[in-house]
Formats: C-alpha cells, sequence, structure tokens
C-alpha cells in the first residue's frame, strides 16, 4: 500500500441494485458537451430597468448568489443597487437607490462605497464586503440586507478585510474571509473574527493552523457541504483547501511559474485567473476565470465547462462556443449555474440538458450494479478499490464523503467476484 495512504476502519455495505426493462424505455444521456450557456435576464445595453428576463437593463453586474427559494440576488455594480431576480426571470430592485446608511429596501444608499465581495447565508441573510476610503474612515465593512430588505452595518473595521476579500459561510453560519495572507472565521454572534489558517507572511506551506502554513494573497472562497473551505491562492495560483481541523492542503492548481489556462487532473491543472468561486449540491466546485467558467470535481478534475481562455465577448450556445466577457460572479440554483457576466451587462445560465432518446427492446439487458455504502470521517477523500480475489486490488473511485454513511454505485456491472474496501487519502 502507498506510503501516502493511511487505512481507517470503515463500514461498507453492499447493495445490489437490479432494474428489469421491458418494452420502449427512456435513456437518459448526461454529457458534459450538452452543456448550453443562454442569456437568463438583460437585454446588454447598460442601463436600468426592472422587468421580466431580456426587458431588462443592469450596468456591469459583478456579483450574484441563489437563497433556499432560488431567488437571484444580483450586486449591479454600475447602478449601485442589488437586484433581485425571481425563478421566473421578474427582476426588480432589492435595496439600494435612497439616502440612508442604514434602512429598508430602496431607502438604503449603497454609493458610499463599492462592494467587493458578495455572499448569503443558511437564514438567506445577504453579506455585502464594502471598502470604504472617505465615509467613515479608510477600513472596509461588512454589511447585512435581511428577507425583509433591511441593510445595516454588521461590523466595520475587522483585522485585513479589504477590497481583495473572499467571503463564504459553514453550515453553522461562521463567515469566513481572506486577507493579509491569512483566512479569517468570523462569528457573527460575537463579531470576533480570528485567524483560522495562514501564518501572514506572503508565501507557500501546506501544514497545519496558523503557524505552519502560508499563503500568498488568498482571494475568492467557496465552503463545501463538509464545511472544507477552498480559497484561491492568488499569489501562488493555487486552489488550496482547509478543513475544520485547520489542515491546510493544496488540491489544484500547476503552481505560481503558471503563465497559461490548461485542464487536468489537481496539480495537472493550470490555473491563472479566478474572480470568484462556489459549490453545488453534488460537490462540484466551480470557479468564474473573466472570459470562462470551469469545474473541478470531487476527483480534483478540473475541466472547462463554458467559454474561452482566451477570448472575450458574447455568445450564447454550447459551451465550448459560449462567450463571456468578464465572468466575475456565479451561483448555483436548482441544478443550473447563474453567471455575472459584467462586460455584457446579463446574467447568464448554464444549463446541463439530459437528451431522452427511445431505446428498441432488443437493445435492453438486465444488468446488476453494486452500491457500496460507506460509514467513514465526513470531509475527508476516500479510495474505493476492488478485486476479484481480495489479492490484487484496483482504484476505481475517489468520493469526498459530503455525508455518512455515503451511497456510491459502481458504474460498471457485476461479472463475477467482486470485492470492495475503502481507503481514506491524506
Amino acid at each position: 500500500m502507498s506510503s501516502l495512504m493511511k487505512t481507517q476502519t470503515v463500514t461498507l455495505s453492499i447493495i445490489i441494485g437490479v432494474i428489469l426493462l421491458a418494452g420502449e424505455a427512456t435513456a437518459q444521456i448526461y454529457d458534459t458537451n450538452n452543456v448550453m450557456v443562454s442569456t437568463f435576464a438583460g437585454y446588454g445595453i447598460p442601463g436600468y430597468v426592472d422587468g421580466q428576463g431580456l426587458l431588462t437593463a443592469f450596468n456591469n453586474p459583478i456579483q450574484i448568489v441563489s437563497d433556499t427559494a432560488s431567488n437571484l440576488y444580483v450586486w449591479d455594480n454600475g447602478n449601485q443597487r442589488v437586484r433581485k431576480i425571481t425563478p421566473d426571470g421578474t427582476v426588480s430592485t432589492f435595496a439600494g437607490g435612497g439616502s440612508y446608511t442604514e434602512g429598508y429596501g430602496t431607502n438604503v444608499s449603497l454609493a458610499w462605497g463599492q462592494i467587493t465581495a458578495m455572499g448569503i447565508d443558511h437564514n438567506n441573510l445577504i453579506w455585502l464586503v464594502m471598502p470604504n476610503n472617505y465615509y467613515f474612515g479608510n477600513f472596509s465593512y461588512l454589511l447585512t440586507i435581511n428577507t425583509n430588505g433591511y441593510t445595516s452595518i454588521a461590523n466595520g473595521g475587522l483585522t485585513n478585510l479589504t477590497a481583495a476579500s473572499g467571503i463564504c459561510f459553514d453550515s453553522a453560519n461562521n463567515l469566513y474571509y481572506s486577507g493579509g495572507n491569512r483566512i479569517y472565521r468570523y462569528n457573527p454572534v460575537t463579531g470576533i473574527a480570528m485567524p483560522f489558517a495562514g501564518s501572514g507572511a506572503y508565501g507557500y506551506f501546506d501544514g497545519q493552523g496558523t503557524l505552519l502554513t502560508a499563503f500568498a494573497n488568498p482571494m475568492g472562497l467557496a465552503c463545501d457541504q463538509a464545511d472544507n473551505i477552498y480559497v484561491w491562492d492568488s499569489g501562488n495560483r493555487l486552489i488550496r483547501r482547509i478543513d475544520q481541523q485547520q489542515n491546510v492542503t493544496t488540491v489544484a492548481g500547476s503552481g505560481p511559474y503558471t503563465y497559461s489556462e490548461n485542464d487536468g487532473v489537481g496539480t495537472n491543472a493550470g490555473i491563472t485567473v479566478v474572480s470568484s468561486m462556489f459549490f453545488d449540491h453534488g460537490g462540484n466546485l466551480y470557479l468564474a476565470c473573466n472570459t470562462c467558467v470551469r469545474k473541478m470535481d470531487a476527483q480534483t478534475n478540473v475541466t472547462t465547462l463554458a467559454g474561452d481562455f482566451y477570448q472575450s465577448g458574447y455568445n450564447n450556445g454550447p459551451g465550448n462556443t459560449a462567450l463571456f466577457s468578464s465572468a466575475t460572479g456565479g451561483c448555483s440554483s436548482q441544478g443550473t449555474v447563474f453567471v455575472a457576466d459584467g462586460n455584457n451587462n446579463r446574467i447568464r445560465n448554464i444549463t446541463f440538458n439530459a437528451q431522452g432518446q427511445p431505446v428498441a427492446p432488443a437493445k435492453l439487458q438486465l444488468k446488476a450494479y453494486p452500491g457500496v455504502q460507506i460509514t467513514g470521517s465526513i470531509g475527508h477523500t476516500y479510495q474505493i478499490q476492488s478485486s476479484p480475489d481480495m489479492t490484487t486490488w484496483n482504484s476505481v473511485a475517489t468520493v469526498l464523503l459530503n455525508s455518512s454513511p455515503y451511497l456510491w454505485i459502481d458504474q460498471n456491472p457485476i461479472a463475477g467476484n467482486k470485492f470492495y474496501r475503502a481507503v481514506m487519502l491524506p
């Protein structure tokens, strides 16, 4: 067994699922080549018009989040307002445009600073990072907007909260932010922020805690369902992961001397620019990269979902033909990825269309697929191995446990004897 692996006792239950198909059936094809990009809201000319779908106007929208009811909230930078988009595409002004520093909806002003990061917690409270150099002093603020549209200052002057800071939330609604070559954890109840990872020195070290780790201008943050914090470490051009034991691990990117983009697995992928990051409910991490949107799955396979590394513009269609211009913010909602495409003054959506096709009875077969249920440590990655004789073991999958027990289905049907085991990766 490789020295990079360590075994851990886990519970494996084998579940055999048999499906008998007769007559005519519909087979669903899920293919990443079937990614489609379209425009959800905005007609492309900078302006300010509420309304429906493409009959609305934005001015440089740069951030977007989604609540639990699938409503979208957009920081419309040129209009200095938060716009709300319902699932049917109805656009309205949620906050901004008024004259008060704190207040409800359109009575409040968001024009006294520059919103640089936006997040939403599990109570649907919207959070904004607003660096300010002239109104209340030379430091950054955390603003909140509740579900009734009331905007207030949650905290001002947090250590190292800057215009480059990214934010995200764990399952307990702790807010994490980047700044000063560190990642901080902020408790909204107590108002206290504490260093979570990074020594504060510019550099690169994987390890544990704040003394034995280093970052170089960390920016965008995202949190998965297991409360691992993912960091775009911009100076090192790496994606780093921090678990709740404060262990820092490099998961993707080929390092600070990467000058070109390329898809690949883990550290074989070239990543040079990330504006923001976000997760879907399937454990996939998405990267908004200005002219393209990329995806990293649980096996750290980095692929380009839509757009072009080096060409900006505006074009809808299949992912590899679509064009973006300043895709700086994004979120996932109801199986769809939404992107704030700033220079195109539009909200774009990326859908994963399953196409049905009839299957002739003669082509239907009876097959058995094993399901492996793992009881292990949430937040850790496991390699599932199979063997025909319990002597020779082959890796068949790598999974990140976001729940325990966790059910994994072998996509290859059973043929003869097949045994399974799981190995926890470092």
